[in-house]
């Protein structure tokens, strides 16, 4: 049996976040459970998790993102998904096709932590599965909200609390 291999950098982001009882806070952890949450139940790919940086995307710097590059650029396998907050996922996805070309990347993330509502995380990361499954150019890419786009094409609306595609 083939499977597919992806290499999934989790950066924390809401996707990630729990609740302190004893702080009364979200906070990022250091440890990938939401993620494992979701792919127990994903058989047909081998995952490779690495935890990269363990932050909110709003603290997220570009030394930060210079980690990732020097991190992808390591990698052996073409197929990357990034969790990431979707607050900054745009100027990192950015930083990155500015710096990376012979990768597929996608970052994604949720507006509502896993832990706390198990649908939109799981939802965006499987989309990001299933579109590194099909034949796609290397590029930078966001999945949220029920679409896969270039990075550019897939914007943040703030307003609305949703990404929506940019025409």
């Amino acid at each position: 049996m083939i499977k597919s291999k992806i290499t999934v950098l989790n950066t924390g982001g809401t996707f990630n976040k729990r609740y302190n009882p004893i702080s009364g806070e979200l906070e990022v952890p250091k440890d990938n459970i939401a993620l494992d949450e979701i792919i127990k139940n994903c058989f047909n790919v081998d995952f490779e998790i690495i935890n990269i940086i363990s932050k909110d995307s709003l603290e997220i710097i570009d030394e930060d993102r210079n980690i990732l590059v020097e991190t992808i650029k390591k990698l052996e396998n073409e197929n990357i998904i990034i969790v990431h907050g979707t607050d900054t996922i745009d100027k990192t996805a950015k930083y990155l096709r500015d710096r990376i070309d012979n990768k597929k990347i996608v970052l994604t993330g949720a507006m509502i932590p896993m832990s706390i509502k198990k649908v939109e995380a799981t939802l965006n990361f499987s989309m990001a599965v299933g579109f590194l499954n099909v034949s796609v150019p290397n590029d930078v890419y966001i999945s949220m909200h029920g679409a896969v786009k270039s990075y550019d094409k897939l914007l943040k609306n703030k307003q609305l609390g949703q990404f929506l595609i940019k025409e």
